[in-house]
């Protein structure tokens, strides 16, 4: 699960009930339309969970490490 997941919001947050607007909120929505990356654990798939009926999800493929690395490159011996 270690990877992200886009959420985007998808209904208003008008006429639901405070706790849905504040996961939505704490999920770092404010507009119809917006997406955010957030990352892919426990806590935020619950928050994805309590508020399916106002936002859409989906995994984002997990990036792969860099190859060449550079924590040494500058380093004299």
């Amino acid at each position: 699960m270690a990877g992200r997941l886009r959420v985007t919001l998808r209904k208003s947050t008008v006429s639901t009930n405070q706790s849905a607007r504040g996961t939505v909120r704490a999920l770092g929505l404010h507009r119809i339309g917006e997406s955010v990356e957030v990352p892919d654990n426990a806590a935020t798939r619950g928050m994805v969970r309590a508020v399916n009926f106002l936002v859409t999800a989906e995994a984002l493929p997990e990036e792969p490490a860099a190859s060449g690395s550079t924590a040494n490159a500058g380093r004299k011996r």
